[in-house]
């Protein structure tokens, strides 16, 4: 019996299965990126996707696999692993789900949606709730190609809809390890004031933007100040990062906190979770992570408030 699943990102399946097996998960089988565990479900930062509910279902034919999925409920995602032109006829007899692009600021979706499969031509997996509010967890915006000089501003933003908070006029934001200037040209753009953090040079037409500073120095010298928002896309170890979040939090100097642990190499499971262990805060891997996950904390999470998954 499959009791939870989850989508692992594009090429991070081992990624994903390490998780799982540190948690004491068990993957009877994969599909496509879908791992199949007879396990209840579970958090999972590396996943995009975590199907809580999903059940087998026969499907002998096009027209029961279709009437199977209405009988539990309308909005349906497809994830599609193998029996591609099975999958699109069954689609095709169910309600469109419109999977658009957000225009950010956007909020997410907010109608109910499920998820389902073909095992095999004539057995399906259907879940009727699962944790993103994305098909197939993907968080997809209509992008800016000319104003950011690089695509990283796409994880700011994915990070602010997925909590559902983001910088405001009159708040004022660090950005650490700033240069060329993706995040800072992103939270510039909301109208908040950004002090920029970076020893090497921020594209000119971010450092001209109104609401920005530069400072140029080390992320990592930076001695803790109050801010509403603290960023970093930082290149750094996960444990140099971990130990620089832990100071300011320990000062109470940020109330909101939004940073990338990037590896490089092995991935570094155990900072992770003592980053996921941080009273307040959580980690999950976004859509624009790479080998990536993105930890996002806030002051008053500790007292009783919650990200949304």
């Amino acid at each position: 019996m499959i009791a939870s699943a989850y989508l692992a990102p594009e090429e991070l399946e081992g990624v994903l299965a390490e998780e799982l097996d540190r948690a004491g998960i068990t993957i009877a089988a994969w599909h496509g990126r879908l791992a199949l565990s007879p396990d209840p479900p579970a958090d999972a930062a590396w996943a995009l996707d975590i199907w809580t509910a999903p059940r087998e279902i026969a499907a002998p034919s096009v027209k029961v696999a279709a009437d199977g999925l209405r009988a539990l409920q309308r909005n349906w995602a497809a994830y599609a692993a193998a029996h591609h032109r099975r999958m699109a006829l069954i689609a095709a007899r169910l309600p469109p789900v419109k999977a658009r692009k957000l225009r950010f600021p956007e909020p997410p979706p907010t109608s109910h949606l499920g998820a389902w499969t073909l095992l095999a031509p004539d057995l399906m997996l259907a879940s009727p709730t699962k944790t993103s509010p994305f098909v197939n967890g993907e968080c997809r915006f209509e992008e800016d190609r000319s104003g950011p000089p690089s695509r990283a501003y796409l994880k700011l933003w994915e990070a602010c809809t997925r909590i559902g908070a983001r910088p405001c006029p009159g708040e004022h934001c660090i950005d650490l390890g700033a240069a060329p200037g993706g995040w800072t040209w992103a939270i510039a753009r909301l109208g908040a004031a950004v002090l920029a953090v970076d020893r090497a040079d921020l594209e000119p037409g971010v450092a001209a933007m109104p609401g920005v500073a530069v400072r140029r120095e080390s992320a990592f010298g930076l001695a803790p100040e109050p801010v509403d928002w603290l960023f970093s896309d930082v290149i750094a170890y996960p444990n140099r990062l971990l130990a620089l979040v832990q100071r300011w939090i320990a000062a109470g100097a940020p109330r909101h906190i939004v940073c990338t642990l990037k590896f490089q190499g092995a991935t570094d499971h155990a900072a992770a979770a003592a980053f996921a262990a941080i009273p307040g805060g959580r980690v999950m891997h976004l859509f624009h992570n790479k080998h990536e996950l993105t930890f996002v904390w806030r002051q008053d999470a500790q007292v009783g408030a919650h990200f949304p998954p």
